[in-house]
């Protein structure tokens, strides 16, 4: 394992952690990183691998809340509510992504996707703060069942690099009444069930292919995901509660344009 394999999983890893929860595409930016550093993972594994560490840093942000919602749900309405929310969510990425998979791995995995797909989710960002319904919940724990199935469906939408799970699901979420914090926090716990079972399906598919090499990468890039997630999760919510997305939007444009550029320019 040479160096500067270790240093590009190190850097992918960090992309990973700094962009999964924010609104702008991790596997867009992923992909369009790793296509310009010339990495290649087998079966694009890594790239749904390392977001183990992602997912450990919600976890770990969201320790206390996760556990007191485990310890309520045999006497608390509420949480039972809320899990089963979550749950009816997850269903239709569970689903559509078991039977999408190789279609999306062969095809979709595209930089020229990635980046159209990048500038298509900022303009509807920046369309966001204006269109969105006034909210009529301010907390991801009252998310109503139907909507939560909305958001899901919604969510599948992000199996196009590019789309951005945690933009379709916040977007969704305001849509259907929450405000721009509560949209946010119930995409958190979305993620959870999400990408674990990503995670879980992936490495079932490909770990016949894996090689101590490439399993070390993954590890590096798993830690490096975890360290930049934990500075994301813990500052987003009061940014976008303050900020809005038109930041991210731009954001997201702006990396389009310039990895369109760059695919013109250097192929």
């Amino acid at each position: 394992m040479v160096l500067s394999e270790v240093l590009k999983a190190v850097v992918l890893g960090g992309v990973e952690g700094l962009t999964e929860f924010l609104p702008v595409s991790s596997t867009g930016h992923l992909l369009l990183v790793g296509h310009f550093l010339g990495f290649e993972s087998k079966g694009k594994t890594f790239e749904v691998l390392i977001q183990l560490g992602a997912i450990l840093a919600i976890l770990l942000v969201y320790a206390h809340k996760i556990a007191s919602i485990i310890l309520g749900l045999g006497s608390d309405p509420k949480a039972r509510r809320f899990v089963a929310a979550v749950l009816v969510a997850f269903l239709p990425a569970m689903i559509i992504g078991a039977f999408a998979y190789p279609f999306i791995k062969a095809v979709l995995f595209n930089p020229l996707i990635v980046c159209t797909m990048l500038i298509a989710g900022g303009l509807v960002l920046l369309a966001v703060d204006d269109l969105a319904p006034k909210p009529t919940f301010d907390d991801a724990m009252d998310m109503p069942l139907r909507a939560a199935l909305g958001v899901g469906f919604c969510q599948c939408l992000a199996m196009i690099p590019g789309v951005s799970r945690s933009g379709a699901t916040i977007v969704s979420a305001m849509f259907f009444g929450a405000s721009k914090r509560a949209a946010a926090e119930f995409s958190f716990f979305l993620a959870m069930p999400t990408m674990a079972g990503a995670f879980a399906y992936d490495l079932y598919k490909n770990y016949k292919l894996l090689e101590f090499n490439d399993v070390a990468l993954i590890v590096i890039g798993f830690i490096a995901a975890f360290v930049a997630g934990l500075f994301v999760v813990r500052g987003f919510l009061q940014f976008v509660s303050k900020h809005g997305f038109a930041f991210f939007a731009w954001w997201r444009i702006v990396v389009g344009v310039a990895g369109l550029a760059g695919l013109y320019l250097l192929g």
